[in-house]
């Protein structure tokens, strides 16, 4: 049982969201106001929002698991690890989280609190590598859970680092994410007619994690069935 009561975890799921999208937002009007190069504006992005899931993992992990994600709930509610009614918490929370992290960015940076965004994001290649971005993103999360946990922070924040340049789509790899960033029509924005093909091909590829790596980082007890099935030596003395 967790230390933490649910409204507690369902706080640290709201927060975290919250402060994500925040980054991601925030860094790419930064990164949008500072240059003209695309690329340099991206590694701001990349780096900002990287670093950030390290702080927050580490930070709200130990409270609610740090999911901040709905493909990451609905796997962990797929594996048992969560019931139905505390991941029903996580995804209004995350989802809410997502919106008002939108808002800050924008109330920092003093832009218009309601917008939408006209960055067209859609397309095979575009579905593909959201699919690809989560089933990696689920498999480095359920790979260090297996065999080091506390390394987590830094896989995660790495993995999405890496992933918003090796993968088409940027790596949104969230559904509360991609929901969030469609409410804002700056660097980092997806056209809200775009989210629902790009969160199909996220819970996709998350599922296609969880089916993969539940089998791939099971113990093998073939060894230990043959053990105990085996004859016992016989150690009696003449």
């Amino acid at each position: 049982m967790s230390a933490f009561s649910p409204a507690q975890r369902a706080a640290a799921e709201f927060l975290g969201t919250a402060l994500l999208v925040a980054a991601v937002v925030g860094s790419g009007i930064m990164a949008d106001r500072l240059t003209a190069d695309g690329a340099i504006a991206l590694l701001g992005n990349a780096l900002a929002t990287g670093a950030i899931l390290v702080c927050l993992i580490t930070l709200f992990g130990p409270i609610s698991g740090a999911h901040f994600n709905p493909a990451v709930t609905f796997v962990f509610l797929g594996r048992g690890s969560i019931s139905a009614r505390m991941a029903g918490a996580y995804l209004g929370a995350q989802v809410v989280g997502g919106v008002a992290g939108t808002l800050l960015a924008h109330a920092m940076f003093e832009l218009p609190l309601v917008q939408l965004s006209t960055t067209i994001r859609t397309g095979g290649a575009q579905w593909l590598a959201e699919a690809v971005a989560t089933f990696g993103l689920l498999a480095v999360i359920l790979g260090g859970i297996r065999f080091n946990p506390v390394a987590i922070p830094w896989l995660v924040g790495l993995y999405i680092t890496a992933a918003y340049w090796w993968t088409a789509s940027t790596s949104f790899a969230n559904p509360a994410v991609a929901l969030a960033r469609s409410l804002t029509d700056t660097f980092s924005g997806i056209r809200p007619a775009d989210v629902p093909g790009f969160v199909l091909a996220e819970l996709a590829g998350a599922t296609a994690a969880a089916t993969l790596f539940g089998w791939l980082l099971a113990p093998d007890r073939s060894g230990l069935r043959q053990a105990l099935s085996a004859p016992a030596a016989d150690t009696s003395t003449a």
